[in-house]
């Protein structure tokens, strides 16, 4: 395989819009020799760069083995189509996991590293909700928002992509290496860096152009007016995704930046039916639909413990809406998740 697609852009940009420009439309790099000739006039430093250049892509292939991880090259009929659009699209993605998760439906969450608890528990439960609705959840593995996210749709039995601004073999925060492993089981982490490479601050603004390129929306909780996170908004506006923000309390400025997109024409959200509706995702029909649809609380007896699918057999509504709604429960204090995935309600029974 020619070297030049073994070398990611380094966190560079500039190399995967030269690359892109150089190819034209075509989706395959072009030789290293062309890529290097249009960044160093000098000809003399030339063949160092490309031999230093084939040495590092061995190492990287070398370390990415250790790790099971497989490089994406542009061209690769597996390379994500969504990315793929973008005007500077990663020269190669690195990938631990199952790469055919990049391609599916996705939704991105992203907020605040140190974002209030409720914020954390809204992630959480939106990520897990999307996730019971069929889609794929995006997130950075940041702490935070981000781990809240990928957990939640962990938890939903569903699928997550972790995009890293370090190399894929390198677990940042370390204290996610565990995450890491369950995100790989079953869904994709990912980095345009090669393995090995450390988690420098300048790497993180540059891999959410990724976040929001595998996704449908970007959905912000919780940003102050300089979060991060408004870059992966910014973006995702530039590639013609859905931007979408939670509100919150205005008096302590955590949601400024949550604030400023809604007023700038972001949707709206406060669970993870507004996301679907957003994106006019239709789960798979209840055969209850036909039946009136019933309140959640009165369908709960106060302290019994409850399964979705007991719910959906009791309201005649679909998973994914009961799910929306006992997220937003769960959050009021009006009913409470076990470890066994079962609900129960913990204030009084309906009376009317």
């Amino acid at each position: 395989m020619p070297v030049s697609l073994l070398v990611p852009p380094r966190g560079d940009t500039r190399l995967a819009r030269l690359a892109t420009e150089l190819t034209g439309s075509g989706a395959l790099c072009p030789p290293l020799d062309r890529l290097v000739s249009a960044v160093e006039p000098d000809d003399d430093r030339r063949p160092r760069i490309v031999e230093r250049a084939g040495i590092e892509a061995i190492g990287a292939l070398a370390r990415a083995g250790l790790v099971g991880a497989v490089p994406l090259c542009r061209g690769n009929p597996s390379y994500p189509r969504r990315l793929s659009t973008l005007p500077d699209p990663p020269i190669v993605l690195w990938t631990r996991g199952d790469q055919t998760v990049l391609e599916a439906p996705a939704v991105a969450i992203v907020g605040s590293r140190r974002a209030a608890t409720t914020s954390l528990l809204l992630a959480r439960t939106l990520a897990r909700d999307l996730a019971a609705a069929g889609l794929v959840v995006v997130s950075g593995l940041a702490m935070g928002v981000d781990t809240a996210a990928h957990e939640g749709a962990l938890e939903g039995g569903g699928r997550t992509v972790a995009v890293l601004g370090a190399g894929v073999d390198v677990v940042y925060p370390r204290k996610n290496g565990g995450l890491v492993h369950r995100i790989v089981r079953s869904g994709c982490v990912v980095s345009e860096l090669p393995p090995g490479t450390p988690p420098l601050p300048r790497h993180f603004p540059l891999r959410n152009r990724i976040i929001s390129g595998l996704s449908l929306a970007v959905v912000v909780v919780e940003a102050a007016e300089r979060s991060g996170s408004l870059i992966t908004a910014r973006l995702a506006l530039e590639q013609g995704r859905d931007v979408l923000a939670v509100p919150g309390g205005v008096l302590s400025g955590c949601h400024r930046g949550c604030h400023a997109l809604i007023k700038d024409g972001a949707g709206l959200v406060e669970n993870a039916a507004d996301v679907l509706a957003a994106l006019g995702w239709s789960a798979v029909p209840s055969r209850n639909e036909d039946r009136p649809a019933t309140g959640v609380l009165a369908a709960m007896k106060s302290g019994v413990p409850v399964t979705v699918d007991e719910l959906v057999a009791r309201t005649g509504r679909q998973a994914p809406a009961l799910l929306a709604e006992l997220g937003r429960l769960e959050i009021e204090g009006a009913v409470i998740r076990t470890g066994a995935g079962l609900f129960v309600r913990v204030d009084g029974p309906v009376t009317s």
